[in-house]
């Protein structure tokens, strides 16, 4: 039999208010106690039954640790309060400020036009109530808008064919500028440069006159324009085409060949990529994009395709295209088939000249005898 003192039964008595377990360890004289997890869970504390325990500080810690819980989810919801506090605020003010664009909006979009006077000028909506005039008339300039930045700006972007006795080339070719013709670069020391093509003057002149030649980019034309100035001095180029004739469609500009007012039988597109003609697939000849390589010779080889097709007056373009629309580098495989075409005709004329070397006759000197005789 073990005897507690009174402050050790006070323990005890203590610890199993928290429904502790105690094992007594009777050769050590001394009772070893396992408290639940909110003290510290599968941890041992022994009190001498001699001496004090550390209960009263466990039961503190315990104490401030719940007090620091009751403190942290007053800050957490004194926090959410604000925050949602501020989220209404933000929402009531991005609110007014819509609310006050959109009458500023309809007020000025949905008014009528004036004259010099500045008197108004009325219009098909001005015996309709007020309010049914304001909401329509905005309709349709955000509609204007809307098809400003969508479509083409004229529905014909390039004015008719000349008529003879002017010069007016059968066929229309329309070239991409940027990555066919130039390459933009650009450093911190110098900025945005664009470098020009290999063989670009000769690849103009090849073609001038059996092309009406046609840049069509989605660039705009602060940059175009000079910049074309530069690269071809002598105008052989008759149009340029910048962003506002493109279609916007896709999250891309699309080249709308069909508001060229020209026969689609009879253009050719050349571009890289294939996403700017997607409206006309079948007029596209698809090349290679060029990276800006010095010892390009690509234009020759693409002069010499598009002066074949021109030549031979090809009734429409699009049989031709679409025979190397199959081929991934198009300027490549006819190169090949130039080669082979060279090459068997240079078999051809060896035996030809082979075969007429075999007709000749052979003179015999009974032959010469006889005719000097």
């Amino acid at each position: 039999m073990i005897r507690l003192s009174r402050k050790s039964f006070n323990v005890f008595q203590s610890f199993m208010k928290y429904n502790s377990q105690i094992v007594f360890d009777y050769k050590n004289c001394r009772a070893i106690i396992r408290i639940p997890h909110q003290f510290q869970q599968n941890a041992f504390y022994s009190a001498d039954t001699k001496g004090t325990s550390p209960l009263s500080n466990l039961i503190a810690k315990d104490a401030a640790e719940k007090s620091q819980e009751k403190i942290d989810e007053e800050d957490a919801r004194k926090q959410r309060e604000q925050s949602w506090r501020t989220m209404k605020l933000t929402l009531a003010f991005f609110g007014v400020s819509f609310t006050c664009l959109g009458a500023y909006l309809i007020l000025t979009l949905g008014s009528l036009e004036k004259d010099i006077d500045g008197t108004p000028i009325k219009d098909d909506l001005s015996d309709r109530n007020i309010i049914m005039q304001y909401l329509i008339r905005t309709y349709r300039e955000l509609d204007y808008y809307r098809k400003l930045i969508r479509e083409p700006s004229r529905e014909k972007l390039l004015p008719d064919p000349l008529e003879y006795p002017y010069l007016q080339p059968k066929y229309t070719l329309v070239l991409e500028l940027t990555d066919v013709l130039v390459h933009p670069d650009w450093t911190y020391n110098t900025g945005w440069r664009f470098k020009k093509r290999p063989l670009l003057d000769y690849f103009l002149e090849t073609l001038h006159g059996s092309y009406e030649i046609v840049i069509y980019t989605a660039e705009q034309g602060m940059t175009v324009f000079p910049l074309i100035d530069a690269i071809d001095p002598k105008n052989i180029i008759a149009y340029k085409l910048v962003r506002d004739a493109t279609h916007f469609s896709g999250g891309h500009h699309v080249k709308s060949l069909n508001n060229l007012n020209r026969d689609l039988s009879k253009v050719i597109c050349v571009d890289w990529n294939a996403k700017s003609v997607k409206f006309n697939k079948e007029n596209l000849l698809n090349v290679k994009k060029w990276t800006g390589n010095d010892n390009d010779t690509s234009l020759i080889d693409l002069a010499a395709l598009l002066k074949t097709i021109a030549d031979n007056e090809i009734e429409d373009v699009r049989e031709v295209l679409k025979y190397y629309s199959k081929y991934d580098d198009p300027v490549a495989e006819f190169r090949e088939k130039q080669k082979r075409l060279i090459e068997d005709l240079e078999a051809q004329a060896a035996a030809k000249r082979e075969q007429d070397a075999s007709k000749q006759p052979r003179w015999t000197p009974s032959i010469i005898k006889k005719i000097m005789n």
